[in-house]
């Protein structure tokens, strides 16, 4: 969407705000023996008491109140009492949600406990590597940069990305125009971002794949070559100068 006065940001910092509460808190309980759903409904739990809808849920009615992802897994995690969290995990938590006809999105990759398995070297890549792109956002700006960015960041760090996934616009709904701001470069896309407009950018760095397949369940996401894959995601509004990051409190940065 593209913010036109003081009312519609106000809607959009308070959403963002609840999404980026919800994942911050979500991934500070997440625990080894904890299944996967209990983390859900907790997260699910915290969006109701402030009145807002999760948006997988709403839009495209989806098994869970959020997304979670363990290990091979690349996005879309339905979660489960059958699915437990080890020490060691690779966990992706996504919160988008709406309120008020606001939406807004975000997530993060981190690993469980202690780094047993060596996953931290790609969640800090993912983490660096959004932070990067986003802060080279501004009203003009090609939107193939940014996928240029994030796949020449990767490729410097070892790491591939994910080309069939995408950040996209937000705000009236959960998926709306700019779609595909890839996580590649796109030589023929010609847009640019314009200014007030509200996006959610993500990263989706990758191991060893470049290609997301969803699974029998009709959800989960898994490379096509195997491998881990770290993701990060920012709801921001872009301006003349330094976006605004309205998902700024999820703790991705910190």
């Amino acid at each position: 969407m593209s913010i036109k006065n003081d009312y519609e940001l106000e809607g959009m910092k308070k959403i963002s705000a609840l999404v980026a509460h919800t994942l911050k808190q979500m991934c500070a309980i997440a625990k080894p023996g904890m299944d996967t759903k209990t983390l859900d409904n907790f997260g699910g739990n915290i969006l109701k008491k402030h009145g807002a809808r999760s948006a997988p849920a709403l839009a495209y009615n989806f098994p869970g109140f959020t997304c979670i992802s363990i290990n091979e897994e690349i996005a879309h995690g339905i979660p489960s009492k059958n699915k437990i969290l080890k020490e060691g995990d690779l966990v992706n938590i996504d919160v988008s949600a709406e309120l008020d006809g606001y939406w807004a999105d975000n997530g993060a990759s981190f690993v469980l406990g202690e780094d047993i398995h060596g996953y931290n070297t790609l969640v800090n890549a993912s983490r660096s590597i959004l932070k990067k792109a986003i802060y080279q956002i501004r009203s003009g700006e090609r939107i193939s940069l940014i996928g240029k960015t994030i796949e020449s960041e990767a490729k410097k760090m070892g790491f591939k990305v994910i080309k069939n996934l995408a950040g996209h616009g937000v705000g009236k709904s959960l998926h709306e125009a700019p779609e595909e701001i890839l996580n590649c470069y796109d030589r023929f896309n010609r847009r640019r971002f314009k200014k007030s407009s509200t996006v959610a950018i993500e990263t989706f760095i990758a191991t060893k794949s470049t290609i997301a397949h969803k699974e029998a369940d009709g959800w989960t996401l898994k490379g096509n070559r195997g491998g881990f894959v770290a993701q990060h995601e920012h709801t921001i509004m872009v301006t003349d100068t330094k976006p605004i990051i309205l998902t700024a409190g999820n703790g991705v940065w910190d």
